[in-house]
């Protein structure tokens, strides 16, 4: 779960806290600027080559690709779609939504979140609530003066096809289900669950069985992805330390939610081993993705903003060497994907959105 619309509300409200942040990353005066004749490409922004902005409304987020790059999978709740909260819509790799709607391959009952193909390319991965409740279940902001992320325990993990019929349901355990991605290599699932009382990562087969614990230290690790070869996981956590921390932790948890606005990045084995700390920056780094080379991640942070905003995509060696921004917008820019190929970057970013709180997907044509 990525919680889009709840991150930017929260994003707005948060204080820097750490102040060391601005002695971590260094001015990039070595960066060259290139004009670019793309408008919606800031001049900084010398990673894309090209940009085409695919959707015009609502909040859009976590496009995923198919494994032969020709369609991508994404949630929505454009109200202008008939829906009330987020849904699955699928698209063409080439296809933009100004005016039409894409069709929705979610049954449009509850919640859903984090949709990701399976390998056949017809059939994909969610997490949903539509079991407990057609109705879209309450999305609290705030919850004794903290800004909070839901974690539904209504929500399992289903296997659907391309036209929206469920063919399996993948969790059946009391408690959070969610936030599932494949492995490139097309043999596991990596997802967040509740199901040991806290919430940690596990990794599955793609028929549900073979289920194996990856993290078991206190503290929310989720929005996990495999490496291009299959032998790494990379995912935010949000670890508390001191026993004040402890306790709000636990506090928010018994009650179903989570605090968003303190998370680094970890990286580990597929199996859990050798977990180790990515980043060290403060305030919000999350949505990470690795890049085609499998040496670097893509992710999104506010580690230089004073008040929350903006967040930018960043790129960082998995030896935690080696910190470049990537965009350079004053929004919000997250959710990094790149198709298989290597050759496109989509994510979501409130750029060109006349001054909404719209967030759109974009797909960007991306050059090292």
């Amino acid at each position: 779960m990525r919680h889009l619309y709840i991150f930017l509300f929260v994003a707005v409200f948060v204080s820097c806290k750490n102040e060391k942040v601005k002695k971590t990353q260094k001015k990039q005066d070595s960066i060259k600027v290139v004009a670019q004749k793309d408008s919606l490409i800031y001049p900084e922004e010398v990673h894309f080559k090209s940009i085409r902005q695919v959707t015009f409304g609502g909040d859009n987020a976590e496009a995923y690709w198919s494994f032969d790059d020709k369609q991508l999978i994404f949630q929505s709740n454009n109200t202008q779609w008939g829906v009330g909260c987020d849904q699955m819509f699928l698209m063409n790799a080439d296809q933009t939504f100004d005016s039409i709607p894409p069709p929705m391959v979610s049954t449009g009952k509850g919640r859903t979140t984090c949709a990701y193909f399976l390998p056949d390319n017809r059939h994909f991965v969610y997490g949903s609530t539509h079991l407990a409740q057609e109705e879209c279940p309450d999305a609290p902001l705030r919850r004794n003066g903290k800004y909070v992320w839901p974690i539904y325990d209504s929500y399992d993990i289903f296997v659907a096809d391309l036209n929206g019929n469920i063919t399996k349901q993948l969790t059946n355990e009391k408690g959070y289900d969610a936030e599932a991605t494949v492995s490139p290599k097309g043999d596991k699932i990596v997802f967040t669950s509740m199901r040991s009382g806290d919430l940690e990562l596990y990794t599955m087969n793609l028929d549900g069985t073979d289920v194996k614990q990856i993290t078991n230290e206190l503290g929310y690790d989720g929005g996990a992805f495999f490496s291009p070869d299959g032998t790494k996981l990379i995912f935010r956590s949000s670890r508390p330390k001191t026993e004040e921390e402890i306790k709000a932790y636990k506090d928010l948890l018994a009650q179903g939610l989570v605090e968003p606005t303190e998370m680094e990045l970890y990286i580990c084995n597929a199996d859990g081993s050798d977990l180790r700390q990515l980043t060290d920056l403060g305030n919000a780094n999350w949505s990470p993705f690795f890049h085609p080379s499998g040496k670097k991640i893509l992710f999104s942070s506010n580690f230089e903003a004073e008040r929350g905003f903006p967040f930018n995509l960043y790129m960082i060696d998995i030896d935690g060497k080696n910190l470049k921004r990537i965009t350079h917008g004053e929004t919000f820019d997250a959710f990094p994907v790149f198709s298989n190929d290597g050759k496109y970057l989509a994510f979501s970013s409130n750029r060109n959105n006349g001054g909404t709180r719209d967030t759109n997907l974009f797909i960007a044509e991306w050059q090292d």
